[in-house]
């Protein structure tokens, strides 16, 4: 790691200073790019910008050279504890769910959390693990871990047990095709139906240290259950669930994909929709409306391998994907609040930033996708006072690329630097 040294002298007490240099650095917030680029970090936060030469004093210097600074880059969906490590090619195997125990199942959620990171991701929701736990919320557990730093991994904000219905999508009952009995689930690993048992259950995941609340509201293209677009809960159990969640301070993700059950989330309050596949186009003028966010995750429809799953979910996946595809330019076009997410690992954990250029393929430009994995994830998640720019007073959480994203998103495949909170963890500089 090449670094010169600043002035020697300390002034005592004083928090530890880090200047970063950078031909670049964008302004997500106003969508420019300003040149050159010099960042001082005192401690874990950015204390100044511009292209002026800090204050004298003791210091560190990098020099990155011919790279854009970036916020730290945020992932709204995806899952750590799946996929990855001991899985064919990254991907979650079939039955997944029954094989690996809490603690493998953790263990590779540590690993997965460092390539994440690695990937120029900072800050993550970590949406719903449906299998037999004993009621532990292993994402909570992992977040715990990271905060304390026994290991490197993004920021995360765990959402325990997807709440779902009897049947519903991410039932493991039906997710793998399991016999009666086999597998039994309680409200503790968020099997619920009715009013009384989901707010049980939203409760149970607040208890134990969700930080929101993932709620499947209706089919999915990859479980054995009803279709893809079926409203899987009634309004009474939406808006319950959602009432439930806010009155404790705490969001709501709703995995929905047909038009008439992101309707019911809309009407019921809840925050954020994942996929929206099947969304007509006065279904997306209504999530305008309403400042209801959308995590499409579209680059999956186009990378997902769909030819090793079961036949009848691969038919599933040949008509809702091209949908999928076709809904995502409306949404951009009608204003939607859109949040960059993967659902990693139906993409491999660490390719995350192709989700960003599916998004400029989508219609997006480049600055408005930056913008949809920085400042509106930040929105999304309630850290935008914090998170998700780079400006005085925010957490040091940088990333840098080569090139300049607004014009060529790509360059955030190739990430040369990631520093968290204020310590580097990536530096791939040549020497």
């Amino acid at each position: 790691m090449r670094r010169r040294a600043g002035a020697v002298t300390a002034t005592p007490g004083a928090a530890p200073r880090t200047v970063l240099r950078a031909a670049r650095w964008a302004d997500v917030a106003t969508g420019t790019i300003h040149t050159p680029a010099v960042l001082v970090i005192e401690g874990n936060r950015i204390a100044a910008i511009g292209a002026e030469a800090p204050s004298p004093g003791s210091a560190v210097e990098i020099d990155l050279g011919d790279v854009t600074l970036l916020p730290g880059l945020m992932d709204m969906e995806l899952n750590l504890l799946i996929g990855g490590p001991g899985s064919p090619e990254g991907l979650p195997t079939p039955m997944h769910g029954v094989q690996d125990d809490p603690a493998y199942r953790t263990l590779r959620g540590a690993v997965n959390a460092r390539t994440t990171l690695e990937a120029g991701f900072t800050t993550v929701r970590n949406l719903g693990l449906m299998v037999k736990t004993g009621g532990y919320l292993l994402d909570v557990a992992l977040q715990r871990a990271i905060d304390q730093g026994w290991f490197p991994g993004p920021r995360i904000q765990p959402a325990g047990h997807a709440v779902t219905p009897y049947g519903g999508h991410l039932d493991p009952t039906v997710f793998q095709r399991l016999a009666p009995g086999i597998m039994p689930l309680s409200i503790a690993e968020g099997i619920a139906n009715g009013v009384p048992d989901v707010i049980a259950c939203v409760r149970y995941q607040i208890r134990h240290g969700a930080k929101l609340i993932k709620v499947s509201a209706s089919g999915g293209v990859m479980s054995h259950s009803t279709a893809p677009g079926a409203q899987q809960y009634s309004d009474a159990e939406l808006a319950a669930i959602a009432d439930e969640a806010h009155r404790a301070g705490v969001r709501v993700a709703a995995h929905a994909i047909g038009d008439s059950a992101i309707r019911g989330c809309i009407r019921a309050g809840i925050d954020c929709i994942e996929h929206g596949f099947l969304a007509s186009d006065e279904t997306l003028q209504m999530m305008a409306d309403h400042g209801t966010f959308l995590v499409s995750t579209t680059y999956l429809t186009d990378a997902m391998a769909i030819d090793r799953i079961a036949p009848e979910l691969r038919a599933k996946a040949e008509v809702v994907f091209p949908q999928a595809k076709a809904m995502l330019p409306r949404a951009v076009a009608t204003g939607v609040r859109i949040a960059c997410g993967t659902d990693a690992p139906a993409i491999p954990h660490g390719k995350n930033a192709m989700e960003l250029v599916a998004l400029v393929d989508r219609g997006m430009t480049p600055m408005q996708a930056l913008q949809a994995a920085t400042v509106t994830a930040a929105e999304l998640v309630d850290v935008a006072d914090r998170l998700g720019r780079l400006a005085p007073g925010y957490l040091a959480d940088i990333v840098a690329v080569p090139g300049d994203p607004a014009r060529d998103i790509t360059g955030t495949l190739d990430v040369r630097f990631v520093m968290k909170d204020g310590q580097v963890v990536v530096d791939r500089r040549e020497l």
